[in-house]
């Protein structure tokens, strides 16, 4: 199956459709240093973009099965004004889509993807939603739509977002999404004992949870999570909370808005191909020796805490002290889904700030995935 990409951003949607073994052939993004992400992250040089969706007009678009459109979502989302879908808003460009629709006549896709804030259920009292279906709906697809949160797709992230999929014509009665999962995600123990004493092997875990921790009541791997907010007390979680885009702006007044990390241990070795290295007391984030990233973490003497800042990021407190730290452009494109690989792209073409707005307006890779193969597979039986 073949995809565009609208509002693009750095490819949530792209990468979680190529691991459903589908095709890009275009895409369209109107932020410059999004374009630039994107431009790295992917072979671009053939595919057909656009910057401005306004201009773009439908009959002029190539051949694909499928559309996909995170639309804006600043005048839907809680933290947003809510102005509402309206034309001339930025949430309005919902309808610049429906009037490519319109205008692609034989280009028209068989499938659309459109995701955007739970708040979209909400917002004008549910009006904003049911406008929503019913443009879709009336333009002969059918609709279907449902509630994902990352956290449940191997990402320890709590991000729920409404996914809307529409097929051209009737589903027969099949299902367009698939079933929501509960958070699978399993890890391999190398030292067991009390919460303090356990070690994990993150080459057990997967990919984006391999920066997680395993001490300071964490369940997942090498650190735990912490609200920051100016008011109320520190509260650890075992997940981010959903990543913002202005998520480097500082310490928000509301509580359960943005994630930090604790950091807490005493002096440990990493093993691999290396030498053992010996962390010192306290590590600046210029001295963190990289090749920790990945590896085993085992304990140098008496059982302890394994927490470590990774790539380079962070500083790590001895001796039961504890610090806690904005999470990294890194570590926020991980619990996005993105590869390492892609990270390092988009950061060679990229400012910090940057990253960290891209990274929380990008759907989540893992749950893309999902919501792909199922619509191969649907696709594939009605065949």
């Amino acid at each position: 199956m073949k995809f565009i990409d609208f509002f693009a951003g750095i490819g949530g949607f792209h990468s979680g459709l190529e691991k459903a073994d589908m095709k890009c052939v275009g895409w369209c993004e109107f932020d410059k240093f999004a374009q630039k992400s994107y431009r790295a992250m992917y072979d671009t040089e053939r595919l057909w973009f656009a910057d401005d969706v306004r201009k773009v007009r439908g009959w002029d678009l190539p051949k694909a099965d499928l559309w996909t459109f995170g639309f804006p979502c600043q005048d839907v989302s809680i933290a947003g004004k809510q102005k509402g879908i309206k034309r001339g808003t930025r949430s309005g460009l919902f309808y610049e889509i429906m009037r490519l629709i319109d205008e692609a006549e034989e280009n028209r896709p068989e499938w659309l993807i459109c995701e955007n804030v739970k708040n979209l259920l909400s917002i004008d009292g549910g009006r904003g939603f049911f406008e929503v279906l019913t443009e879709m709906g009336g333009r002969g697809y059918t609709i279907e739509w449902r509630i994902y949160n990352s956290k449940d797709y191997g990402v320890p992230q709590n991000r729920e977002r409404v996914y809307i999929v529409g097929r051209y014509g009737d589903s027969t009665g099949q299902p367009l999404l698939p079933i929501r999962r509960e958070s699978t995600a399993a890890l391999g123990q190398i030292i067991s004992g009390s919460q303090g004493e356990r070690v994990y092997d993150g080459n057990k875990i997967s990919c984006t949870l391999s920066s997680q921790g395993g001490g300071c009541g964490a369940k997942t791997g090498l650190y735990t999570f912490v609200d920051i907010n100016k008011k109320g007390s520190v509260q650890t979680t075992d997940t981010a909370r959903a990543l913002l885009a202005r998520c480097n702006k500082g310490q928000p007044n509301r509580p359960a808005e943005c994630s930090g990390v604790i950091e807490a241990g005493r002096l440990f070795r990493a093993w691999g191909n290396a030498t053992p290295v010996k962390v010192m007391p306290i590590l600046t984030p210029d001295r963190l020796e990289k090749r920790q990233n990945g590896r085993r973490i085992k304990n140098e003497g008496e059982p302890s805490f394994t927490l470590t800042g990774q790539d380079r990021h962070g500083v790590l407190i001895v001796d039961g002290h504890i610090k806690i730290r904005k999470l990294t452009p890194r570590e926020c494109f991980r619990l996005q889904g993105f590869t390492d690989e892609q990270f390092d792209r988009a950061a060679a073409v990229n400012s910090e700030t940057q990253l960290y707005k891209q990274a929380g307006n990008a759907v989540t890779v893992n749950v893309v995935e999902a919501i792909g193969r199922h619509i191969k597979e649907v696709a594939s039986q009605m065949e």
